[in-house]
């Protein structure tokens, strides 16, 4: 399949109102923490806002609630996929995406043929405490090597300086977080990603 290359990540369906209008065509929905009722309210919102505009929903983690709405990508960690049924997922007809940091995690990932893998943090990241140092740039053309032909997404400390080298190394997709969600003007600053990643559309 063919991910955009320019991937954001919300923990909002309010942050999804905001910017996916802008251009955004890739999202994920993180949401940690939330009572079902809630939750689903905030599935159904950005199912429906990513509908108007042509975006591609990813949901996180939670797959059972996604397959009950009529999601049809849903995104795992690495713990989350030892507990999930991926035979309901697969029959459910969901896209998968799953997160590694390290090779016995890109083997687990690749065993269960995803729609694409993750790599993080690429970068120093202030998202989340890591157990795992930066990878690098030689590490996204190891695992692009490694996982092919499944697509990679790079994620962790990316920046739009940093896009270049990132696609370079081999990425076909840069997942964001805090450099916009955390930005003065996140507005402004989705453009400017939406801006660079268009030549590698």
């Amino acid at each position: 399949m063919k991910l955009d290359p320019f991937y954001l990540i919300v923990d909002s369906s309010a942050w999804i109102e905001r910017l996916v209008p802008l251009g955004v065509k890739l999202v994920q929905l993180r949401i940690k923490t939330m009572d079902e009722a809630g939750l689903r309210a905030e599935i159904r919102k950005a199912k429906a806002l990513c509908a108007q505009y042509q975006c591609q929903l990813i949901v996180n983690d939670h797959w059972r609630t996604a397959i009950e709405e009529g999601c049809d990508f849903v995104h795992l960690g690495q713990e989350d996929l030892a507990a999930a049924d991926l035979l309901a997922i697969k029959y459910a007809g969901l896209k998968l995406g799953l997160s590694t940091h390290d090779h016995l995690e890109l083997e687990t990932a690749t065993a269960a043929e995803p729609d694409y893998v993750a790599l993080g943090p690429v970068y120093p990241t202030i998202l989340k405490q890591m157990k795992w140092a930066p990878q690098g740039l030689e590490r996204i053309s190891e695992w692009k090597r490694r996982a092919a032909p499944i697509p990679l997404v790079a994620i962790g400390g990316l920046t739009p300086d940093r896009l270049d080298g990132v696609f370079e190394a081999g990425a076909d997709s840069a997942a964001v977080v805090t450099d916009i969600t955390l930005n003065a003007d996140p507005e402004a600053r989705t453009r400017e990603w939406i801006e660079k990643t268009k030549p590698w559309r």
